[in-house]
């Protein structure tokens, strides 16, 4: 009996497939050598050497800070003291209408923030919190005004309070102005309270309010004494 060859002769193109040496991180194959093979070794040892995930991290934060240079007030951009070159880019930034041609801007001062040095950035994000604390401070005096102006229309015992507390307001003229206020007070519309919408008021009320505020700009008080017997 004679045997048939079974030999299959391989193809010239064929290339075993060769596996590579690694591992699985939740799901994900790791092969060793690669950057995240690199990474998660550099994570694993604790070392200082940032981690690439760590490097992204900080370039969109800077990208971020840089685009808030956008809103920060004149006086506060002066004194961050930025580069010549960032302090240009950002005025340019802030004359494009065009989107593409802001987007594109707005990558160059990215670029421009990550090569600052440590205290420059600092410097940056001082001026924004300063700018941030002094709007929280400018609306708390906003309503505090509004709740003086309205105490010293409604009750003639918040007077002594508040000449207590600001001794050098005139007393003639801010008199004058809540008894005026009073005169000028609309009654009571019953439709647009439950529709809640505020009476139109008179130029004494205003009035009013831009002097208590102007006092409290000068010579800022916390609050309002709270065992006065005024009720809002």
């Amino acid at each position: 009996m004679i045997l048939a060859d079974t030999h299959i002769e391989e193809s010239p193109h064929y290339m075993p497939r060769k596996f590579k040496k690694g591992y699985f991180v939740q799901g994900q194959f790791v092969a060793e050598g690669s950057e995240l093979d690199m990474e998660l070794k550099r994570e694993l040892k604790g070392g200082d050497e940032p981690s690439r995930t760590d490097l992204k991290r900080e370039s969109d934060e800077l990208q971020k800070l840089g685009e808030s240079l956008l809103t920060l007030r004149a006086d506060l951009f002066e004194k961050a003291a930025l580069p010549d070159k960032l302090a240009e880019a950002v005025q340019e930034a802030k004359r494009i209408t065009n989107f593409e041609g802001k987007r594109r801007q707005m990558q160059f001062i990215g670029k421009l923030m990550r090569k600052l040095e440590a205290g420059d950035v600092q410097g940056i994000r001082d001026a924004l919190q300063e700018q941030v604390q002094g709007s929280a401070h400018e609306t708390m005096n906003l309503h505090l005004a509004e709740q003086w102006r309205d105490r010293l229309i409604a009750d003639d015992e918040a007077f002594a309070i508040w000449f207590n507390s600001f001794p050098e307001t005139d007393t003639q003229q801010l008199r004058a102005l809540v008894r005026q206020a009073r005169k000028d007070a609309p009654p009571a519309d019953k439709a647009a309270v439950s529709q809640g919408l505020a009476p139109r008021q008179g130029r004494a009320y205003r009035e009013i309010f831009q002097l208590v505020r102007d006092h409290l700009t000068a010579h800022p008080e916390p609050e309002m004494d709270s065992d006065a017997p005024y009720t809002d």
